[in-house]
């Protein structure tokens, strides 16, 4: 796959997660919305029954206290009227506002129903409550407009179809972002994946590829093979893939969140510092290896993990060191521990001292293989450390050459 027809796919699937999320706030706003209007519009026209009966039922209480049926009283004609009938359904009285009009309604008491009347051509919500005066069966009507509900239940619905686009609007654009940086993220990992497969298979083919000349011409020339030499070379390349593969494993298990799998220990971090030293001055003839500055410090981690930080960081100084590796650990005593290995060599340029720190990244100092191995060393050195809860970080050194420090959290326990 190309890397146009990658970004047209990446684009596709960017396009489709947005629609497929706006769709779904489309559906949920729409029901949303709709269940609201409607439980709006009930709960409006229950209270305005509500105001109806109760209003009505407050003339019959005065009708059944013996005072004869009253003249009722509206606070806004506009709103409400007030009927009262007899069992024939002939009007006794009413509200000023339908004063000498026919019983609008016929209603049993405790009916209720939803009438247009010649007042402004409203509907109003009719309710019927009995009443006894005398031994004769009334019936109060009391009508109320639900104006006000449908004022209230438009505005909801006026609001709610402005409010829906926009939010749809955000919704888009945020899933559209969203989307754009798990694309941008998963193209990046997409394109480190790519070359870090590249590096590794062309680092493991300079060591195949020297075992195998050595082997076509031992069988070519087996009269003038020297035995002894073809085994050192292969043992030499053997070594080299294996650390490569071994620095690839690492990697990925760091990748992959279990670089502590098999849980953290405590352990005596000077004593592999000082081992590193001895390992150093024997590996390293000529060097001198200064470990006057370690401490005695505990941290609590994956022992093989740091044991590799601590190597890596020290043939990294002895292979670019002039003359001197100096290595110094101490506990700061504020729960942090730190391992400083510095040397005396050319150092490192202020503009690489974060790109030193990436894989198969080697400085133009440390080009040949033979010199600056894989370029794999500084990154385990700053995956074990993240993975530690620590970090690294490269600047000058007072010997004139590169100053590493790692810090780590202390394993000492209060």
């Amino acid at each position: 796959m190309t890397r146009d027809e990658r970004e047209r796919r990446l684009r596709g699937v960017r396009l489709r997660a947005t629609l497929v999320a706006v769709l779904a706030v489309a559906v949920a706003l729409v029901v949303g919305g709709t269940a609201l209007v409607l439980g709006l519009r009930t709960e409006l026209s229950n209270d305005v029954r509500d105001a109806a009966r109760a209003r009505a039922a407050e003339v019959a209480r005065v009708i059944e206290a013996g005072r004869g049926v009253p003249r009722p009283v509206v606070a806004d004609p506009d709103e409400e009227f007030l009927q009262v009938l007899d069992a024939d359904g002939d009007v006794v009285a009413a509200s000023s506002n339908i004063a000498g009009r026919p019983a609008l309604v016929p209603l049993a008491p405790g009916g209720n129903a939803s009438v247009r009347v010649r007042l402004d051509e409203d509907p109003f919500l009719v309710v019927a409550v009995g009443a006894r005066d005398r031994g004769r069966e009334l019936v109060v009507l009391d009508g109320r407009t639900p104006a006000g509900v449908a004022e209230a239940v438009g505005t909801a619905t006026r609001l709610l179809l402005i409010g829906v686009p926009v939010l749809l609007l955000l919704a888009a654009a945020a899933t559209w972002t969203a989307v754009g940086r798990s694309v941008d993220r998963v193209a990046r990992a997409e394109r480190a994946q790519r070359r870090f497969v590249s590096d590794a298979s062309h680092e493991l083919r300079s060591p195949v590829a020297a075992v195998r000349q050595h082997a076509e011409v031992a069988l070519a020339h087996p009269g003038r093979a020297d035995a002894r030499a073809l085994a050192g070379t292969v043992l030499a390349e053997a070594v080299r893939m294996q650390r490569l593969v071994d620095d690839l494993l690492l990697l990925s298990r760091a990748d992959e969140s279990v670089l502590l799998r098999a849980g953290p220990q405590e352990l005596d971090l000077d004593d592999l510092v000082l081992e590193e030293a001895r390992r150093l001055r024997s590996a390293f003839g000529g060097l001198r290896v200064d470990a006057g500055g370690v401490g005695a410090a505990r941290v609590s981690g994956d022992p093989e993990a740091l044991g590799r930080l601590v190597c890596n960081l020290g043939e990294n100084a002895a292979r670019h060191a002039r003359t001197r590796v100096a290595l110094a650990l101490a506990d700061d005593g504020e729960g942090r521990v730190r391992l400083v290995v510095e040397d005396d060599g050319p150092g490192i340029a202020p503009a690489d001292r974060e790109r030193v720190f990436e894989r198969f990244v080697r400085l133009d100092a440390a080009r040949s293989r033979t010199a600056g191995g894989a370029g794999l060393g500084l990154a385990i050195v700053a995956e074990v450390a993240a993975a530690h809860g620590g970090s690294v970080s490269v600047g000058e050194s007072a010997l004139g050459g590169a100053r590493f420090c790692v810090t780590l959290p202390s394993g000492e326990r209060g």
